[in-house]
């Protein structure tokens, strides 16, 4: 409760736009039960379901994180710009869920095309306004906090930067699958080919280094050096599932035929 109440005291904002997700999240998983509708042979309340939490857990580490930067009014609307952008992307996310229909690579009506490339500004410009976050942290010095906590930060922000824009490679490719088409099967929930190259996961690993490399350097690491290292190998690791999903390959495969 304490940590909750220290989060909420650090950015009241993105506090209550991640509650409001974890609302979301709770309501869509009841529906997904009690509405069962399909979209590509999936249970269509998963895609909000996973982007309700992606967006909490990216809100909440923001809010915490933004709370070591002194208060000022360009972090304010950085605040607004977050939860107006990605807020957007939840609501027509869920709303098309509810119709049982896509909301990502769906350019079946002119509406529909032009909502896509309205998600696909939103992710920019949210992106771009935690880059700008991200040199906020670069520019400032925090003598109170340990160097490692401090760079695991400040390169976990690069990495979700970098793996935020391969969500283009995605729309380049009109869809998460290499060498079939979307919806085949896939790991339970996340729905991650099990088949064939997937984008999404490079685009996950990539984009959590948010909150991985933090916690390592907090809890485990505690090391500038072992920081860095760690922060090159988690990095690495990405561009190899990325670039493995590129070659059509699925992701334990790809791990399975390197062993061999």
């Amino acid at each position: 409760m304490d940590l909750i109440l220290e989060l909420k005291a650090r950015n009241e904002i993105l506090f209550y736009f991640g509650f409001a997700n974890l609302v979301a999240a709770v309501l869509f998983l009841i529906l997904s039960f009690s509405n069962p509708l399909e979209a590509v042979g999936t249970n269509a309340w998963h895609k909000p379901i996973k982007f309700a939490l992606s967006t909490l857990i990216l809100s909440w580490s923001l809010a915490w994180y933004v709370g070591y930067l002194d208060a000022s009014s360009d972090l304010n609307v950085a605040n607004w710009i977050i939860v107006v952008t990605l807020g957007f992307e939840v609501v027509y996310i869920a709303l098309q869920a509810s119709r049982g229909e896509l909301s990502h690579y769906n350019e079946s009506t002119p509406f529909h095309a032009a909502m896509f490339s309205s998600m696909a500004l939103a992710a920019t410009i949210a992106t771009l306004t935690i880059g700008y976050i991200g040199l906020k942290f670069y520019a400032t010095s925090f003598p109170n906090l340990p160097d490692s906590y401090v760079w695991a930060i400040r390169l976990g922000i690069v990495l979700f930067v970098i793996f935020s824009f391969e969500g283009f490679v995605m729309g380049a490719n009109s869809g998460h699958t290499v060498g079939a088409k979307d919806g085949g099967a896939g790991i339970p929930f996340l729905n991650w080919s099990v088949t064939h190259g997937d984008l999404r996961i490079a685009h996950f690993v990539g984009m959590h280094a948010l909150q991985v490399l933090p916690l390592l350097a907090l809890l485990v690491l505690r090391d500038l050096r072992l920081t860095i290292v760690a922060a090159v190998v988690y990095g690495l690791l990405a561009i190899f599932v990325f670039v493995q999903a590129t070659r059509g390959r699925p992701f334990l495969q790809s791990f399975e035929r390197e062993e061999s």
